[in-house]
């Protein structure tokens, strides 16, 4: 089932094919459904919308009827039915022997599911840990490839990007970079919460990606790669693209130092808060 709402995203149901633990505090969950051919995205930092089910119920509750009304009508549902709603980006899709869109990938951060965890899990972070397949989910995603849900753009003229993104961002960072050509320059900078965490990632570019293991008790209020990053010379005549994302505070921090400390021109750089210290998404969707 696909349900068209503001062009170009529609709502897609899904149900769950497989899991796969990646590391202490991250998992992978495939999904496929009927309506998948009509999901079309160029990938990288592509923003999804994902609907849980409340427990108790076997398929989240979202009143897909009313169009691009949609919206307020699931903000009046009692809490007790409506749907959980969390923002994803796409990890990666497959295509059929047809060139349509069959799976997708989403990787779950398990906030209070790890081990050293010191905070109670979040509702997704719950779902992901037990999801199994069949269990059904809604999305609202892309039916255009090329849609303002990617956010990864840079200038043609571009002959270097800087990548910072902490555990949230790491599915983002792993598809930007596995989509750049070859010859690319790239310095990233991925922070993690375990040192299980980290994984491979597959690149033609000429990357050079650093992790930075958090351990399971800090709080993810500064950056790790602040003094990192202040320690790096840029080439002379450089014309970066930085793009930056994560915990909205280490967001503008890093966005401070690299408009302000280094001058780069802030058109040049993107920057998304994906979260936001001691704020559930509710809350920060609610102050926004």
């Amino acid at each position: 089932m696909t349900t068209a709402v503001a062009a170009p995203f529609r709502f897609f149901s899904l149900q769950v094919v497989a899991t796969r633990r990646l590391g202490p505090s991250l998992a992978r969950v495939t999904f496929t459904g009927p309506g998948l051919d009509a999901f079309h995205s160029g990938g990288r930092d592509q923003s999804l919308s994902l609907f849980l089910p409340r427990p108790g119920s076997s398929e989240p509750v979202v009143p897909v009827g009313f169009g691009d009304g949609w919206w307020q009508a699931w903000r009046e549902l009692p809490d007790d039915r409506r749907a959980v709603m969390r923002s994803y980006t796409l990890r990666a899709l497959r295509r059929d022997a047809r060139g349509r869109t069959a799976e997708i990938d989403i990787d779950f951060v398990l906030h209070g599911v790890g081990p050293g965890a010191t905070a109670p899990a979040g509702p997704a972070s719950r779902w992901a840990s037990r999801a199994a397949p069949g269990d059904r989910v809604l999305l609202l995603g892309p039916a255009v490839a090329d849609n303002r849900a990617i956010r990864f753009r840079p200038p043609g003229d571009t002959d270097l990007v800087l990548m910072w993104g902490d555990e949230t961002a790491v599915p983002a960072a792993s598809a930007v970079l596995e989509s750049l050509p070859a010859g690319t320059r790239v310095r990233a900078w991925l922070e993690v919460r375990h040192a299980g965490d980290i994984q491979d990632v597959p690149t033609e570019a000429d990357a050079e990606v650093n992790w930075l293991v958090q351990g399971p008790g800090r709080a993810a209020r500064s950056p790790l790669a602040l003094d990192a990053v202040r320690d790096v010379r840029l080439p002379s005549g450089a014309r970066p693209y930085v793009w930056l994302a994560g915990e909205s505070g280490c967001v503008r921090e890093l966005r401070r130092h690299f408009v302000g400390e280094r001058g780069i021109d802030r058109r040049r750089v993107t920057f998304v808060g994906y979260w936001r210290h001691g704020l559930s998404e509710e809350e920060l969707r609610t102050r926004e």
